[in-house]
């Protein structure tokens, strides 16, 4: 495994550049004073107020930020330096309070011991896992007893269509369940940007809905809800379209298959 971390952890760190100047995250709205949190997730993980909140995966921190803006005590984990150095930088800069910790998510255990209220993830996260047993004890052990965990994320289905056909066609690619070795890709351009190319490789793990959701139960969290909506959060299709800001459609918003969900449990 240590070979296809730091493959990711190199792109990890090269993407933070990429990103920070991207239109998708568009940091100096950001920096004066807008939310990079969709409506749906706000309204699913309610009220954050006095609460404290770990985000695991956190990137360089705009949606951390965010719920701080919205009375949140937060502390933000990812393991790319780059990425935690940026999202110390914005919440300075942005005048926040914020903690920001640089780990592997695996080894969190290793550097925090803490119990939080919440704990949050979200867009693109579970693809980067290997483990996903241990991603969930991870999650109960940072839980305190009452406490939420919240999950947005891709749809695994989403991910098996070819991404490199530009007529609409849903052509199958990639498997839906768990595989013996990690996908490999090269070349690939950024979810931020189609046209770019970045000539690093990642690896990726494919896990089914069913992967998700039992993970979690065998961890000993309660799944409270699980939803799952015909639009994406970035166009992850080429022939997808933005009828609204930060949603993606098909062309005519057809409902076809589901391009997110969302899981909220708790902690018994």
């Amino acid at each position: 495994m240590r070979e296809y971390y730091e493959e990711n952890k190199k792109r990890w760190d090269h993407l933070v550049e990429v990103h920070k100047s991207s239109k998708h995250y568009d940091v100096n709205e950001f920096l004066q004073g807008g939310n990079t949190l969709d409506d749906v997730i706000i309204k699913e993980v309610g009220d954050v107020r006095g609460k404290s909140m770990l985000h695991l995966m956190c990137h360089f921190g705009l949606d951390t930020l965010s719920w701080a803006r919205l009375g949140a005590d937060v502390t933000g984990v990812d393991f790319s330096e780059r990425a935690i150095e940026l999202a110390r930088e914005l919440a300075k800069k942005a005048q926040i309070e914020a903690r920001f910790i640089c780990s592997d998510v695996y080894a969190l255990d290793d550097v925090l011991a803490e119990e939080f209220d919440l704990v949050f993830t979200s867009d693109g996260v579970i693809n980067w896992l290997h483990d996903l047993r241990a991603w969930a004890n991870i999650i109960a052990s940072h839980l305190r007893s009452g406490g939420s965990f919240y999950i947005r994320e891709i749809h695994p289905f989403s991910y098996i269509f070819d991404d490199d056909c530009e007529d609409y066609v849903l052509k199958v690619r990639d498997p839906y369940f768990e595989v013996d070795r990690p996908l490999e890709f090269e070349g690939q351009e950024s979810y931020t940007d189609r046209f770019l190319d970045i000539s690093l490789k990642s690896y990726e793990w494919p896990h089914s809905v069913s992967d998700i959701i039992n993970s979690l139960i065998g961890a000993g969290l309660v799944i409270e809800s699980f939803n799952e909506f015909p639009y994406s959060c970035y166009r992850s299709l080429p022939f997808m379209r933005e009828y609204e800001k930060g949603k993606w459609w098909l062309p005519e918003k057809k409902r076809t298959i589901p391009f997110l969900f969302s899981i909220k449990a708790r902690k018994k």
